[in-house]
């Protein structure tokens, strides 16, 4: 098996997979730790890290996340934490905020220590052929140009936004809904939340957008703004100044900041939100897309490495199953992308829509009719692929945030034109490593 992307679907997946008697070539072009944007894991992802026997390991390099915080958008001062303990189920209270750079790593590091693992750095794919039976023929290179060769009965492309596989193919379709990008730092000496709560990520929102703050171990505190593309096009300074200018435009997060100090640089990410036509191939050609290689929803929201890692685990038993009962290969994997696709399509509708007036509103006055809040609790903890009954919650709380919409259409109506107008520019400024083309 020839897994391609050593983030926390590759890793996930290549740990998985070996633990199932299979032989694994686990490749990545970068080298860890590097820099990755998303940093507040979710609750549903503990049990994850559980079955990977490193929640131990990732709790020593957290903090403790109970809830999320949100702050009223008009600037009062209310604000309304969510407690994952409310959720509808009550046993996953918490998650933890990490570096990416130092979680990532640890999933790698574990992917590699594991028996029939054998894990790469800085090794690029570059070609890929089919044999008549599936299997794939690869070629990567490594740092020194010279070429690499395998045989291997599946490939998984786990390469993130680089999607090897999909634009190779030519199947990623940018969506036409959502866009958004982000500028952000790390910063020391910022004001913090006292007690249980000081792990907790607060959200703000502000014209352009909403503001995160993330606190991490040692002091520091990730700070950054999703914004509008058309709004980071604007810039006219340096990332740096440019962040500050855009703190001093939201009054409670400057208040938190008034004695703040960037930590290393600030950065900006660009993104369009894209899905791939396909999952999977077709019958001769063994190869399937897990994570962001797949679909990719929004930089910043902590869904991203909670369904990269749930696609890893499904993906594992699928596969597992294809080798088992050849036969049964297509139904399989039409199943794993059902499964899939509901918990993509449950996160990417709130995603879509968090920047608009009525969810702003509905989220600052929640309400616990017929289980909407815990519903709601319960999407924010990851909760998506289980059978927890939040489905028919979240139709009544879906009807009435269009009830909303309509109630506030003078209001409304503006801001979701522009949020579509915004779908369709592209920021193309970003400083990340993910927002540099992929060269050689």
């Amino acid at each position: 098996m020839l897994v391609a992307g050593g983030g926390p679907a590759g890793s996930t997946l290549a740990t998985l997979l070996a633990r199932r008697g299979h032989r694994v070539v686990l490749l990545d072009r970068d080298r860890h730790p590097r820099f990755h944007i998303g940093e507040s894991l979710l609750p549903m992802t503990v049990p994850l890290l559980e079955a990977l026997g490193v929640r131990d390991r990732v709790e020593a390099i957290g903090i403790r996340k109970y809830g999320a915080e949100f702050n009223h958008p008009d600037h009062t001062g209310k604000r309304l934490t969510f407690y994952f303990a409310e959720a509808m189920d009550k046993d996953h209270p918490h998650a933890w905020e990490v570096r990416r750079s130092e979680f990532d790593e640890l999933l790698f590091r574990n992917a590699e220590a594991e028996p029939g693992v054998t894990a790469h750095e800085g090794m690029r794919l570059r070609e890929v052929t089919f044999e008549p039976d599936g299997s794939v023929l690869a070629t990567a290179t490594d740092a020194s140009g010279a070429e690499h060769h395998w045989h291997a009965r599946w490939l998984v492309d786990a390469t993130g936004r680089d999607g090897f596989l999909p634009r190779r193919l030519g199947i990623r379709r940018r969506s036409r809904k959502h866009a958004s990008a982000a500028i952000f730092g790390h910063f020391e000496q910022v004001e913090r939340r006292p007690g249980r709560d000081e792990g907790n990520i607060s959200i703000y929102w502000f014209d352009h957008g909403w503001f995160w703050m993330i606190p991490l171990r040692d002091g520091i505190m990730s700070v950054g703004a999703v914004c509008h593309p058309q709004y980071l096009r604007q810039r006219d300074c340096p990332v740096e100044e440019f962040l500050w200018r855009t703190i001093a435009l939201q009054p409670e997060v400057q208040a938190r900041m008034r004695e703040a100090r960037l930590v290393g640089e600030a950065r900006a990410t660009g993104n369009f939100s894209y899905e791939a036509t396909r999952m999977y191939g077709p019958r001769g050609e063994n190869w399937l897309l897990v994570g962001d290689s797949y679909a990719f929803i929004d930089p910043v929201f902590s869904s991203g490495v909670h369904l990269a890692m749930s696609a890893a685990f499904s993906a594992a038993e699928t596969l597992d199953a294809c080798l088992a009962e050849p036969a049964q290969r297509d139904t399989l994997l039409a199943e794993h992308r059902r499964r899939m696709l509901r918990g993509l399509r449950t996160f990417s509708w709130l995603i879509h829509r968090f920047n608009s007036l009525p969810m702003r509103r509905l989220f600052m006055a929640p309400r616990n009719d017929f289980r909407m809040k815990e519903a709601i609790i319960s999407l924010l903890a990851g909760d998506v692929f289980r059978d927890t009954p939040i489905h028919g919650p979240l139709r009544l709380f879906k009807l009435i945030y269009y009830a909303t919409f309509v109630a506030n259409l003078p209001r409304a109506l503006p801001v979701w034109m522009r949020m579509r107008r915004q779908a369709f520019v592209r920021f193309t400024g970003g400083t990340t490593p993910q927002d540099q083309p992929e060269s050689g």
